[in-house]
């Protein structure tokens, strides 16, 4: 059983937390909103998805899944931290990273032990170079960490079916090493698993979603 956090309870951090709860690890989904995460303590959804309030139901019963607000809490003995915050297009099409840079730069503030942060957001190219800066400034002592590219290819009305039997698993980062490490949480998925530097995992995002 590993131990993850996810940082977002929207469309993707929520199917990611639930279904990788599901898979038996121990997962703490993590948001800023209040509103949110009390509504999901009292097995409220915040979004609609087919499955996913039962999803949700059975895995914080078994007490594999939990809700919080705090980032202490939620990276406390935690090994993986995935960071499914939105990245609402701007009036000029591009993706608005401000979320993004505000969970990049909480997680170095309150990070105590090693780290992979996987990013799980759609993102533009070369963002997970960017992340890394910004954790590397916003430590206020080195602590270890490895950045990782892991895009999502949910679609809406077959999320969790998409997560639990994906085509494929596409990992970047320039840690090999850390990949790996994330490859494995997605062993028990028996799907192709694809290990590329950060750019070209997010290349690969943006190329899909071209397809579709």
């Amino acid at each position: 059983m590993k131990q993850i956090c996810v940082v977002g309870v929207g469309y993707v951090g929520l199917v990611t937390a639930a279904c990788f709860s599901d898979l038996g690890n121990r997962v703490i989904a993590l948001d800023i909103s209040n509103e949110k995460i009390e509504g999901l303590k009292r097995g409220e959804m915040p979004i609609y998805e087919p499955g996913l309030s039962e999803l949700v139901e059975r895995n914080v019963r078994s007490g594999r899944l939990s809700f919080t607000t705090s980032y202490e809490e939620g990276l406390k003995d935690t090994e993986f931290v995935f960071i499914a915050v939105g990245t609402p297009s701007g009036v000029d099409g591009e993706a608005d990273l401000r979320y993004v840079a505000t969970a990049a730069e909480t997680i170095a503030r309150t990070m105590t032990a090693p780290l992979y942060i996987v990013n799980k957001s759609t993102v533009p190219v070369g963002t997970g170079d960017w992340v890394a800066d910004i954790v590397r400034r916003s430590q206020p002592q080195p602590v270890p960490f490895s950045v990782v590219s892991c895009p999502e290819f949910l679609r809406e009305g077959s999320a969790i079916s998409d997560f639990m039997q994906p085509h494929r698993t596409v990992l970047g980062s320039l840690d090999r090493e850390a990949a790996e490490r994330v490859a494995q949480l997605h062993l028990p998925l028996r799907a192709p698993i694809v290990i590329t530097d950060l750019r070209t995992a997010e290349m690969i995002k943006y190329a899909s979603n071209a397809f579709l």
